[in-house]
């Protein structure tokens, strides 16, 4: 009986991609039988040694995503000497890339790994954002890197969106005099709060508008200057009680007032660092 084909997917990283690739490639020979053995974490000559060996004993495949210059040389120079075919996946393509770039690769093993792990942390922080918007859930206020409070319209939602693709978890509150407070608020420490306040006429502008957009009356007592000066005397008193950074966004893009709360969030970092 024939023995089935191997194509061994090595790598220096977990060799999810090499085994990809392998099983791709594999399926369009559906004739055949041919097995896939993943070989993760190649630091060695001798691992390689191993691998050539065993692939030269049954005539079988070797492709990998090795990233080390040296590994890779080392892989080849081996593999030609047992004439073992060895494919080099990534090999190619870091070359190619290299031709038009302006930076050297890092040549770092398991980067996509970090990235994935970067990616989970975005989409972790935008469904906190999306689950602790507007005070729908206090609870959240304690596990949020920042609470955000302030009047409606002041852009509490898309600054929390902002800082979610920075991979931060803001959780947010809007501030109105006839609804009680949650007491959550008065639980987390101050730092990790920051009150947002804007100009009465700019928010009166603000509201105006948006009332106009979803078919209102725009001179509704939401949008008067009267109500907002008594929203915004209220939430300035809120922002003193609770002994939180203020922010005026009258002036100010999202961009730039997420970078101050950026700085706010390293800052109490540094500080639970330093003790």
């Amino acid at each position: 009986m024939e023995e089935n084909k191997i194509i061994f997917a090595i790598s220096d990283s977990l060799g999810e991609t090499a085994e990809s690739v392998a099983r791709a490639t594999a399926s369009q020979f559906d004739k055949e039988n041919i097995d896939i053995i993943r070989i993760p974490y190649i630091s060695q000559e001798t691992q390689i040694d191993d691998v050539v060996k065993e692939a030269a004993r049954g005539k079988h495949i070797i492709c990998h995503t090795i990233v080390s210059p040296t590994l890779r040389r080392y892989l080849h120079n081996e593999a030609q000497k047992q004439n073992v075919k060895a494919v080099d996946i990534m090999g190619p393509v870091l070359d190619a890339v290299g031709s038009v770039a302006d930076t050297r690769p890092r040549l770092t093993a398991g980067m996509i790994h970090k990235l994935d792990q970067e990616y989970f942390k975005k989409v972790e922080a935008i469904e906190f954002a999306v689950k602790y918007d507007d005070g729908k859930n206090p609870s959240g206020f304690e596990k949020a890197d920042i609470v955000i409070i302030g009047v409606s319209r002041t852009s509490k939602t898309p600054l929390s969106m902002f800082l979610a693709y920075k991979k931060i978890k803001a959780a947010n509150l809007p501030l109105v005099p006839e609804v009680p407070l949650p007491e959550e608020l008065f639980k987390i420490p101050p730092k990790k709060v920051v009150g947002l306040i804007i100009d009465p006429y700019k928010l009166n502008n603000i509201r105006s508008e948006r009332l106009r957009t979803m078919g209102l009356d725009g001179e509704a007592n939401y949008a008067t200057v009267a109500r907002i000066e008594e929203e915004l005397a209220y939430a300035k008193a809120v922002m003193r009680r609770v002994h939180c950074p203020v922010l005026d966004v009258s002036n100010k893009s999202i961009e730039e007032t997420a970078s101050f709360v950026m700085q706010i969030i390293e800052r109490n970092k540094q500080q639970e660092q330093g003790r």
